[in-house]
């Protein structure tokens, strides 16, 4: 079976999973780094909501919840819980800093559909 690779991150991706790129990886590092604090991880969940159904949620959060699935992407932890995790097989979380655009983006092959504002799908 030949290895997936996203070609616009170089980021090898694995389908039983959330994949985050290291340009993701490391702002999330800078950014808990400027907060001062070590015993963050970065949350992804998907919620019911949005025009299409679904939204994604992306936060720092302390807690860790029964059948949390951790992930450890260049020393960034990454937390999924259980009920959004396949929602998010596969999906790959990156930051993109260009003249047009700033901010985490979610390419995820799971969504089907998508509206306008790009947080949400189905």
């Amino acid at each position: 079976m030949t290895e997936q690779v996203d070609t616009a991150t170089e980021t090898p991706i694995r389908q039983d999973g959330i994949n985050v790129s290291d340009a993701a990886a490391t702002k999330v590092r800078n950014l808990l780094e400027q907060e001062g604090r070590d015993d963050l991880q970065l949350r992804i969940a998907v919620q019911p909501g949005g025009c299409s159904g679904l939204r994604y949620q992306l936060f720092f959060d302390e807690r860790n919840l029964d059948g949390d699935i951790v992930t450890d992407f260049n020393g960034v932890s990454v937390v999924v819980d259980r009920m959004s995790s396949p929602y998010l097989n596969g999906a790959v979380i990156d930051f993109v800093d260009t003249i047009e655009k700033q901010g985490f983006t979610i390419d995820n092959p799971n969504a089907t559909g998508s509206c306008a504002c790009g947080d949400s799908f189905h």
